[in-house]
């Protein structure tokens, strides 16, 4: 589990086959195998590490469903208990993959648009949360092709969106309160009520 609230930006050591490996320093601060580390929203397990970087293994289903295009990775060390929750739940599963539309700068900070499959931006809702490559963020607006986020200076500077353009990709993680709500509202478990299911449950 975590945050959203990034530690640092790593860069691609390589990625080869299943495995990648990323240049970083302070998440490598009192890790060991076995560990998560949120890697551009995707929770990945430490298998290997060294001075200077730590390795994952990518499944076949992860390198289909995420965007792993970037050089520039938001890392997140897993949440502890008794610390702050900055951001918001944040589990590092990603539910799909978004396509930035439009930058465009809003006063001191920068409005961006995203495009998104239509099951995703049913659980997306203005004033909500939603992580984008890992980074916690309050909704603006959202559309039925699209979404906005507002980034202070601050994030974009500690965050690989220092380098996101106009078609880049981002990978979604939809706030976990809302896949719930979905999920209840949209599932029918009424049983029909017939004459053996009422004799079965004792009402006749």
């Amino acid at each position: 589990m975590f945050t959203g609230i990034i530690e640092e930006v790593g860069r691609l050591k390589s990625l080869d086959g299943g495995r990648l490996e990323i240049f970083c320093e302070k998440v490598l601060e009192d890790i060991k195998i076995g560990d998560s580390i949120n890697t551009n929203g995707i929770c990945l397990t430490v298998v290997d590490f060294g001075e200077n970087f730590f390795a994952a293994d990518v499944m076949p289903e992860t390198l289909r469903k995420t965007s792993l295009a970037d050089k520039n990775f938001n890392l997140e060390r897993a949440l502890k208990v008794g610390d702050r929750l900055g951001g918001h739940i944040v589990s590092g599963h990603i539910d799909g993959v978004g396509k930035i539309l439009n930058i465009r700068a809003e006063g001191n900070a920068l409005l961006i648009d995203v495009a998104a499959e239509s099951s995703l931006l049913r659980q997306i809702a203005p004033k909500g949360s939603v992580a984008l490559d890992g980074i916690s963020l309050t909704v603006v607006d959202a559309g039925a092709e699209s979404f906005s986020v507002s980034l202070i200076p601050h994030t974009r500077s500690v965050t690989n969106f220092k380098s996101k353009r106009v078609g880049s990709f981002v990978n979604i993680e939809t706030d976990i309160l809302a896949k719930y709500v979905e999920r209840l509202m949209n599932f029918d478990a009424t049983p029909e009520l017939t004459k053996n299911f009422l004799e079965e449950n004792g009402f006749l």
